[in-house]
Parts: C-alpha cells; sequence; structure tokens
C-alpha cells in the first residue's frame, strides 16, 4: 500500500509542478503582450504626429545612442526632444525609453 501511496504523490506532484509551469507561462505571455500593446500605441502616437517635427527628427541619432546604452547616454538633442513631446502630447504616459524607441521609428 505504500508503494501506491508514494506513486500517487509523485504523480500529484507532477502534475501540480505543470500547473505552475503552465500557470507562469500564462502570466509572462499576458504581461509581455500588455506592454507590447502600450509601446506600439506610444510609437503609433509619436511617429504620426511628430515625423516632420524637426526637433524630434534631429534627435534621432542620440535616441539610438540611448537605446543602445540601455539609458546610459542622454544626449542635449533627445532631451530636448523628450521635453518637446510631452508639451506637445501631455496625454500620452510613456517612459523615456518608450520615447526614444518611438522617435527611431520615425
Amino acid at each position: 500500500m505504500s508503494r501506491l501511496r508514494l506513486l500517487s504523490a509523485a504523480a500529484l506532484f507532477a502534475v501540480a509542478a505543470g500547473a505552475q509551469a503552465s500557470s507562469f507561462i500564462v502570466t509572462t505571455d499576458a504581461v509581455v503582450n500588455a506592454l507590447k500593446a502600450t509601446s506600439d500605441a506610444t510609437t503609433n502616437i509619436v511617429s504620426s504626429s511628430f515625423k516632420d517635427d524637426k526637433i524630434v527628427l534631429a534627435a534621432r541619432d542620440d535616441a539610438a545612442s540611448f537605446v543602445a546604452s540601455e539609458g546610459s547616454i542622454r544626449g542635449v538633442k533627445l532631451e530636448s526632444a523628450l521635453d518637446h513631446i510631452r508639451h506637445q502630447a501631455p496625454q500620452l504616459n510613456a517612459s523615456d525609453a518608450q520615447l526614444a524607441q518611438a522617435i527611431l521609428t520615425i
């Protein structure tokens, strides 16, 4: 009888571990998709609204440096563009990294 209990416990443990793993994957996918949707919306707003803006276009090199350095390099033109975007579109709740990536898509 103890062998049956041991096998039952092992099977139950395997099922529980599988359920946790799939739950983690579903949660991770939901978070990643939500972040992607936010990033896509930011990119669409910035690229459509500022595609002819000289201040934003001048900041592309600084934006590339900012993204490549993961925020360590912050050029003057990028800072100016970020301030300009936030002044022109105050409803936009985006991080500096999201705006820099959006500038690169223009």
